[in-house]
């Protein structure tokens, strides 16, 4: 049975997260005035609804981020971890993105025609990743979209197979899981166009049982999958999974998606090169133009043969594919500077070694609170997890959540400076980290957690 929060005084955890919640009142007086502004504009005062989710009863504004640091409305700094959530991996603003865009901005923007470094950009992405032929689109979601798409048009089947709890953006068949046998809409999932059991089928990662029982029935387009969950908490394939997802789809004529979009963080070819995968279509987005919006996906030469066969040209600007600002000059001249300049061999092998520093520092202090929690790694990105048991599904993940310890240990952070993603309890590095980042936010988490155990005067003294 999983647990959540073990061993922490509920009483003691609202106590001070009503602290915390004042004191970051008291710290962000313009941030929370043009909150206030914002609500008679922005629906919820925020630009997308999922900043509500922000600690502190209002999300702070931003004045300027650059490397791995950021400065709010208020003047105050902050370390940031939480990096766009995989968007900013390269560091906010680095010094070879900003200086090809802004030559690109002189030059045009966008044409509906190709550039030079499109080309550059293809012939890159086939030495990292291995596929042969690649598109261009402004988000992973859009990405994961056509790549369903064109998996439906090459084997005529209509159904998707994703795990339980993953995470693709926005995709529509994504939003699943499973009660009863049944797939159903996930909570929250707002206004799924139609039932979700006529699009998807969902089982459990690293369950190979239940996928070939779900792919046995030859339906199934495509199997939509992060090579490592990510966005419940990592949780790490078992030792053989992905041989037997690879041998499994292809003996029930099923397409393999690998979306890298979090798992980038493994490496510069991604999870897919340090392991040998051989997806059928492979996407990433968020990091690869440096922030700024563009994704790829790629396929191979297989899947090019047959979804060419079946577009005719005088249809194929109407296919569900593409769109008018995909693969715009400005995103291309940012992702040859990304790719080229700033996700380089040596930046991950650098950046791991950060998040090897932060896992340790992490665990380090949860040993010594004595609390029943873990952490978990992979590359450069590390997050803990409100529980001992390391999950081997996203369902074992989602039901060890804890949200309202959660927010406190965010808001904790926030208050000291450090920024996590507000979704989980997530943190980055990028390029421009530092070791003194690292060992800043480990100084908190250790504040953190001997405030929760009522450990703080071992901890600080005598008073504080």
């Amino acid at each position: 049975m999983f647990d959540s929060g073990g061993s922490v005084d509920r009483a003691r955890l609202k106590t001070l997260m009503s602290r915390e919640t004042a004191a970051f009142a008291r710290l962000h007086p313009r941030s929370a005035e043009l909150f206030r502004r914002a609500k008679r504009s922005l629906w919820g005062g925020v630009p997308m609804n999922w900043m509500s989710k922000w600690p502190g009863g209002f999300p702070l504004f931003v004045k300027s981020a650059r490397g791995a640091r950021f400065k709010d409305v208020d003047g105050r700094e902050y370390v940031d971890f939480c990096l766009g959530d995989t968007g900013a991996m390269t560091g906010h603003s680095p010094a070879a993105v900003t200086k090809a865009a802004s030559a690109q901005l002189a030059r045009g923007i966008t044409t509906m025609l190709p550039s030079e470094d499109a080309l550059w950009v293809g012939e890159e992405l086939t030495k990292r990743f291995g596929l042969p032929y690649w598109q261009f689109a402004l988000t992973a979601t859009d990405a994961n979209r056509f790549s369903i798409r064109l998996a439906r048009l090459a084997t005529g089947r209509s159904k998707v197979l994703v795990f339980n709890y993953c995470y693709h953006g926005t995709v529509d068949e994504a939003f699943a899981t499973t009660k009863g046998g049944k797939t159903i809409a996930r909570s929250g999932n707002l206004g799924p166009p139609v039932d979700l059991g006529l699009t998807t089928r969902v089982v459990e990662f690293n369950d190979e049982a239940a996928l070939e029982r779900a792919l046995a029935a030859r339906d199934v387009a495509c199997v939509l999958a992060e090579p490592a969950m990510t966005n419940v908490g990592i949780v790490h394939p078992k030792p053989g999974y992905h041989a037997a997802l690879r041998r499994l789809t292809r003996k029930h004529g099923t397409l393999l998606i690998i979306d890298e979009t979090h798992t980038i963080c493994t490496g510069p070819g991604g999870f897919t090169k340090a392991h040998g995968l051989e997806p059928d279509f492979f996407v990433l987005g968020k990091p690869i133009g440096g922030g700024i919006p563009s994704s790829v996906y790629g396929f191979t030469s297989a899947v090019a043969a047959q979804v060419t066969a079946k577009i005719r040209l005088s249809e194929c600007d109407t296919g569900g594919i593409g769109g008018t600002l995909a693969g715009n000059s400005l995103a291309m001249a940012a992702m040859r500077a990304a790719l080229g300049k700033v996700l380089t061999p040596a930046a991950f092998k650098r950046m791991t070694a950060l998040a090897v520093r932060w896992t340790d520092g992490v665990q380090k202090a949860i040993d010594e609170a004595g609390l029943p929690w873990h952490v978990s790694r992979l590359g450069c990105r590390a997050e803990y997890l409100f529980h001992r048991q390391v999950p081997e599904n996203g369902g074992q993940a989602a039901a060890a959540a804890d949200f309202e310890l959660e927010r406190f240990m965010h808001l904790y952070a926030l208050n000291r400076g450090v920024l996590l993603t507000p979704f989980h309890n997530m943190a980055l590095m990028s390029p421009a980290t530092t070791a003194k980042d690292v060992d800043r936010h480990s100084e908190v988490f250790r504040s953190a957690l001997a405030e929760l155990t009522g450990r703080e005067a071992a901890l600080f003294g005598r008073g504080r």
